[in-house]
């Protein structure tokens, strides 16, 4: 794995009925996070790549409830590897936090799995050893409906923390200044262990989708 590494997740079942907009709303989301540093696509690998990382098993079980009746989810995956001329990741929370990305137009404010005032610097310092961190971008369909996305938001990382069988260090924000409102999630690329948190490829691009998908549905029903 070199440099940045993106993976594009499915999407779940479009609920629209304007499809277009979907796809401008993604493109609106990607053109802002590039700002903070760029995207930049996997190169081709051999497939048995995909067996290694944590989540394997975890990524099958997820996808068992699913149906076409489950709420969507859009999910967009990043790997920052961090090198002398990667951004900071502090540069990339303060745009996160900059102003008008909340409902009544204030700046964002990150909340983690215990509070609703993170800090993100102390966040960005404990990152600062690490090989690489991880930047997810989740979207429910039907996001205005939740009763409150940052409680979603604590249980989506709790059960992705139980499937990679590790503890998750992670800060999030929530953004309505689009038409969906979404949550950035940035998870520390350290384990509970003190080794590299490597995500199997297969849960990254079907499992944490699927866990947000069973969620909402759990919640608004089907």
């Amino acid at each position: 794995m070199s440099g940045d590494d993106e993976i594009n997740i499915r999407p779940g079942r479009i609920r629209s009925k304007t499809p277009v907009k979907g796809k401008s709303f993604v493109a609106r989301v990607l053109a802002a996070t590039q700002k903070a540093g760029g995207l930049h696509r996997f190169g081709a690998r051999g497939s048995s790549r995909g067996a290694f990382g944590r989540g394997r098993a975890a990524s099958l079980g997820a996808l068992r409830g699913l149906s076409s009746g489950s709420r969507g989810v859009v999910v967009k995956a990043r790997v920052v590897r961090h090198s002398q001329k990667s951004v900071p990741l502090s540069a990339h929370l303060s745009y996160l936090r900059r102003d008008g990305v909340t409902r009544d137009g204030a700046p964002g404010k990150m909340f983690d799995a215990a509070s609703d005032v993170a800090d993100g610097r102390a966040f960005a310092e404990r990152c600062q050893g690490d090989r690489h961190h991880f930047r997810f971008i989740v979207s429910p369909d039907d996001a205005t409906e939740l009763s409150d996305l940052r409680a979603f938001t604590r249980d989506l990382m709790n059960d992705i923390s139980r499937d990679l069988g590790t503890t998750i260090d992670w800060v999030a924000v929530d953004h309505w200044n689009t038409e969906h409102p979404h949550i950035h999630v940035l998870v520390r690329g350290r384990a509970d262990d003190g080794g590299d948190l490597v995500i199997n490829r297969g849960y990254i691009s079907r499992g944490f989708r699927a866990r947000a998908e069973k969620l909402v549905t759990l919640e608004l029903g089907r």
